[in-house]
């Protein structure tokens, strides 16, 4: 599965993706894209996920009438996520087209 990080997503979790491509908003250089752009975008380009830590975005876009699925982590620390990176994992093979998920950290 095609999946992209955006801004504040650690980057050092994409070592525990195997099963997933994943690429970020900032090699892409489209770090200064709005969400709703963003979105956009990564639809076009056919990325099947987008793993954020924005909890806003919900309130900001329309998401089930997208065609991405959207995965919050409801914290940025590397540390935290790091120690839970399997949990993580499972939760986004778990994702499908327009839905959105919320991966608390303890």
């Amino acid at each position: 599965m095609r999946l992209l990080f955006d801004q504040g997503t650690p980057a050092p979790l994409r070592a525990h993706l195997t099963n997933h491509e994943v690429s970020t908003v900032f090699e892409l250089g489209w770090s200064a894209l709005s969400n709703g752009e963003l979105l956009s975008r990564a639809e076009a380009a056919g990325y099947v996920g987008l793993v954020t830590t924005d909890q806003n975005l919900k309130y900001q876009q329309n998401l089930p009438n997208r065609r991405i699925a959207v995965a919050v982590l409801l914290t940025t620390s590397w540390p935290r996520i790091e120690l839970h990176a399997a949990t993580v994992a499972a939760e986004l093979d778990k994702l499908v087209v327009g839905g959105y998920i919320e991966i608390a950290i303890p």
